[in-house]
């Protein structure tokens, strides 16, 4: 009984042993975001800065969250998740083409910095390694699109992302902030979260202001 007992309790010791080693380890990481709405879509955007990380990780196994609530009291945010996610407000439509924001740019990937975006810049397609760039800028037109820029009396040059002029009129900004995003003004707050999916582990948080 006794042999019995002592062999059960191994077996359970090397099992439990095993799940712990084969448990995913999340990596860390230093991140800097800003967020800019000065107004004009050449001047506001968008973007994460990685500065380093404990290893290369895949944007196809981070989770983007943002939320927010303006001083005008509107509320919003998005979930990006990459590829797999959700089409609707999660991607970014230029011409023909579908892309999911935010887009990467980098020595390590195959970038343009304007018009029909490379597939390898896509979010979910490329890796976080120091010097990587996640970035959006909005689509811009015209000041009678509506919403506001660095105050709610000053009319933007940007779409406000309910209506657009031509299939390209999609707003990047607003894929990663909620089509409300143009609410916000110089000194709202946005919470900006990155999670590894494997582990569910926050690798990244900050509340950002905006700035104009």
């Amino acid at each position: 009984m006794l042999v019995v007992t002592i062999i059960i309790a191994a077996v359970v010791s090397a099992f439990a042993g095993g799940m712990a080693s084969n448990q995913q380890k999340a990596p860390t990481g230093t991140f800097d975001c800003k967020i800019v709405n000065d107004g004009s879509w050449g001047g506001s955007g968008f973007t994460i800065t990685v500065l380093g990380v404990s290893e290369p990780i895949s944007t196809k196994e981070v989770k983007i969250t943002t939320s927010w609530k303006a001083s005008d009291g509107t509320s919003g945010g998005e979930v990006i998740t990459g590829p797999a996610g959700p089409l609707t407000n999660t991607n970014y439509t230029a011409g023909t083409k579908t892309y999911q924001s935010p887009l990467g740019f980098g020595a390590h990937i195959n970038w343009v910095s304007s018009g029909d975006y490379l597939v390898d810049q896509y979010y979910g397609n490329y890796t976080l390694i120091p010097g990587t760039t996640l970035h959006n800028s909005p689509y811009g037109y015209s000041s009678s699109g509506g919403g506001y820029g660095v105050n709610p009396n000053t009319r933007y040059e940007y779409t406000d992302g309910t209506s657009f002029k031509f299939a390209r009129d999609t707003d990047g900004v607003q894929a990663i902030l909620g089509k409300d995003w143009y609410h916000l003004i110089p000194g709202d707050k946005v919470n900006v979260k990155l999670t590894h999916i494997p582990t569910g582990t926050v690798i990244f948080e900050k509340d950002v202001a905006v700035e104009g």
